[in-house]
């Protein structure tokens, strides 16, 4: 992917949405329960265009994510729904790694746009922009927008977003080429269990590439396949080897502001190397060591928690569409035989099920329970009540034991 991930400072750019639409637009948009439900299906597997979102509806939609998070603008309402659903899962999976808040003071503006029809348009899949005032927005082709470049558009503009909120709309900000690779490589691995298998099998067949290599890489270079790999183990060893100490949060911190990657790496991890050959030894030692551990990847108890929330937490428009309502799971699933319901239900079932093997052990049995839930779309509807009371019963008892256990974890360190 060459083209289209370079930053670029506009100095005096158009917003990322016309300012004149964005609120009226916002009032208007993703208010309909049966839009919300029916189009479901979008956001896992991209309608039926072999793998790439594709444009059919003409009339304009906006879709917003938590405040401060995304706000997502396209034409076609299956390619707005299914970058909705990616980016709430970008969040989910990079919150903890990159240590993000709960929101921004303003969101990422996300673009679909259709191809110019004089062929005059920018050629790149996606284009991130800092606008004056700190608005990051993110264009992307819809005729180009398959998963792979969805990810790495929303991933850049994650980064981006970071960036300002941490060091300002500066010109020095920036995303560096290798953690968009590892974020993409993380959020990959940490949704389904099984790409880590597939990265470390492949991973045996690559050399590591030198450390330099990786973070001295430039958008717009020719991207390589072992380049990718090893940023994704780059990041693992790093975390790893940070532990609780926050030397990762700074080195993200310091790369984000443009900082020379070298430099950031040894003033934060100090003690870990002194000259260049050092350095790559101990890279190389690490990055063998990460990827030969035969373990999968898996959520703490706190992600476990917010991810497990999240499926089971359905917010649809009241009766007059003017705002919205949290309905709880024992209604939802009443309604589990309406088409539009049961779209929704098929596709939170579907990642419930490659997120269960992730799951925290105290949130394991809320998770099978919930999978359950969201599958049981037959049968009696007392039937499907007592399942999602189950889960509800094994959902506060993952919490008790969570919170029992910080506890006298907390009580052993005060002694």
């Amino acid at each position: 992917m060459n083209s289209g991930v370079n930053v670029k400072m506009n100095a005096g750019g158009t917003p990322a949405l016309p300012a004149e639409n964005q609120r009226a637009v916002a009032r208007a948009a993703c208010r309909s329960w049966t839009i919300a439900c029916a189009l479901g299906c979008a956001c896992l597997g991209f309608g039926n265009s072999g793998g790439r979102l594709t444009a059919a509806d003409p009339s304009f939609i906006l879709i917003q994510s938590a405040p401060g998070r995304f706000e997502i603008a396209a034409i076609d309402p299956s390619l707005a729904h299914g970058v909705s659903a990616m980016a709430e899962e970008a969040w989910r999976v990079l919150s903890g790694p990159l240590g993000l808040p709960t929101g921004f003071s303003s969101p990422i503006f996300v673009r679909a746009v259709p191809p110019d029809s004089g062929g005059t348009g920018d050629p790149a899949p996606f284009r991130v922009t800092v606008e004056v005032g700190g608005i990051v927005s993110v264009r992307l082709r819809a005729d180009l927008a398959t998963p792979g470049v969805v990810r790495r558009a929303l991933v850049q503009g994650v980064l981006m977003r970071l960036a300002v909120a941490q060091h300002g709309a500066t010109t020095t900000v920036t995303s560096p080429l290798w953690l968009e690779q590892a974020c993409v490589g993380w959020w990959l691995t940490r949704s389904d269990a099984a790409q880590l298998d597939a990265l470390k099998q492949e991973s045996a067949r690559l050399a590591p590439s030198a450390i330099a290599s990786l973070l001295n890489g430039r958008h717009g270079a020719a991207e390589t396949r072992a380049d990718a790999v090893g940023a994704t183990w780059l990041m693992i060893f790093l975390q790893a080897e940070a532990a609780r100490s926050g030397e990762w949060p700074e080195f993200v911190r310091r790369l984000l502001a443009g900082d020379d990657p070298a430099a950031a790496l040894a003033g934060s991890f100090p003690g870990r190397f002194g000259d260049p050959e050092d350095r790559e030894l101990w890279w190389q030692t690490g990055y063998h060591h990460v990827r030969r551990a035969r373990a999968l990847p898996g959520l703490d108890a706190a992600e476990s928690r917010e991810q497990l929330g999240a499926l089971a937490r359905f917010v649809f428009a009241d009766d007059t569409g003017a705002a919205d309502r949290i309905v709880v799971l024992g209604d939802v699933v009443a309604r589990a035989q309406e088409p539009v319901v049961a779209v929704e239900l098929t596709r939170r079932a579907a990642v419930i099920e490659k997120l269960t093997p992730l799951l925290h052990p105290f949130y394991r049995n809320a998770g099978l329970a919930l999978g359950e839930v969201l599958s049981a779309r037959v049968g009696p509807t007392a039937q499907r009540a007592t399942k999602a009371a189950a889960y509800e019963q094994d959902w506060r008892d993952a919490v008790e034991l969570e919170a029992a256990t910080a506890a006298a974890l907390d009580r052993l360190e005060r002694r």
